[in-house]
Order: C-alpha cells, then structure tokens, then sequence
C-alpha cells in the first residue's frame, strides 16, 4: 500500500524558503522540470509544490526576465502565514531544528 507524501517533505527547506521570500527574494522555475526551481540562486527540492499549491506564492510576469522562465513572489497569505511559520520555527530547541535539517 502506498504511503501519502507528507504535506511539507522537507520542513527546513519550507522555512528557509518562506523566509527568503518574505524579504523580498524571487522564486524561479526554469522549463517544466522540478529540479529547476531556486530562491536566490539556492534549488529548492521539495517545497515549491506546496508553496504554490496552498497559495504562498502568486507568479507574476517579468517583462526584463528569460523565455521560459516563471517567477514566483510571496502572496499577501504567504507573508501572514510565514511570519507565524517563522515563530514557530524558532520557537524549538535547536537540536529539534538540527534534527528536522537532517531528516527533513
């Protein structure tokens, strides 16, 4: 029987990315590929999906950007949802923070 994914697979990459957007940074996806997704020039393996998927992101049009490339920036429900998300990340111990970067 297969399992469900889980509905963030990797928390800390989640957390990392919710807050390089929430400064400002812009998420890419270049082609149709998943691994062609990055934040600041970091790749973003898991997070992307559920970015978009509850609605954290909005793609907006780049006029001065490449064919073939979309770009995503926080949404007004992603910049509530991570200024609470990112409380709650730092309200853990921090071996809990290290042990969730190493298993995800």
């Amino acid at each position: 029987m297969a399992h469900p994914s889980p509905l963030i697979a990797d928390r800390a990459e989640f957390i990392d990315a919710l807050k390089l957007l929430a400064k400002g940074h812009v998420m890419v996806h270049v082609g149709d590929s998943v691994h062609g997704i990055a934040i600041d020039g970091g790749r973003v393996r898991y997070s992307a999906g559920t970015l978009k998927r509850y609605g954290l992101v909005d793609e907006f049009d780049n006029p001065d950007g490449f064919p073939g490339v979309r770009y995503y920036r926080i949404s007004d429900r992603g910049r509530q949802f991570a200024d609470r998300a990112v409380v709650a990340w730092h309200s853990r111990r921090l071996w809990e923070r290290a042990l969730l970067r190493l298993v995800g």
